[in-house]
């Protein structure tokens, strides 16, 4: 059986992983972990993103006696189009190998754009302008900015199943 750490207590984040995995492994068991990104709470790079989905991986790693971390991310970046969402993932094994794979970008509304800026998180900020609470841990701001038709855990999935792509491709050329 395959064991698998994820790095998170996030809905939706474990909603992405459990169900990646069960489509391309029969035989598979979940460990799910807070552990740190390491980076600021709000990421603000592309850059900044990978790194805190590449230590939450890691750490879960350490933190357990499974085969495989999986650490996931969500960060904003800026462009010369506006601020963007950014979201990237991170699979690393027991052999050494570190994977790292990135999904949809969707550009943020002004106003958005205009709080983190201001040093606001987007998940508090979000809970705001839809005067809702937890949109982090279902929809997320992908989901109100594309009217759910992309919720956050169907973005993620699309990183996870790179991610598995990228491990199931290294492990057969070995």
């Amino acid at each position: 059986m395959l064991k698998i750490a994820i790095g998170t207590k996030n809905k939706a984040k474990v909603q992405a992983i459990e169900k990646g995995f069960q489509q391309h492994i029969n035989e598979v068991s979940f460990q799910c972990l807070k552990t740190e990104s390491n980076v600021s709470e709000q990421p603000f790079s592309d850059q900044e993103t990978i790194e805190g989905a590449l230590n939450r991986a890691k750490n879960v790693l350490r933190m357990t006696n499974a085969d495989i971390g999986i650490g996931l991310e969500g960060g904003v970046t800026e462009t010369l189009y506006g601020m963007f969402l950014c979201n990237w993932g991170s699979l690393v094994d027991r052999n050494g190998n570190e994977i790292i794979a990135g999904g949809a970008r969707i550009s943020l509304p002004t106003e958005i754009a205009e709080g983190l800026r201001k040093g606001r998180e987007l998940g508090p900020l979000m809970d705001e302008f839809t005067s809702k609470t937890g949109i982090r841990q279902s929809e997320g701001a992908v989901g109100v900015f594309t009217d759910g038709l992309v919720t956050r855990d169907v973005m993620f999935f699309h990183v996870v199943q790179l991610l598995i792509g990228q491990w199931k491709y290294k492990k057969n050329q070995f």
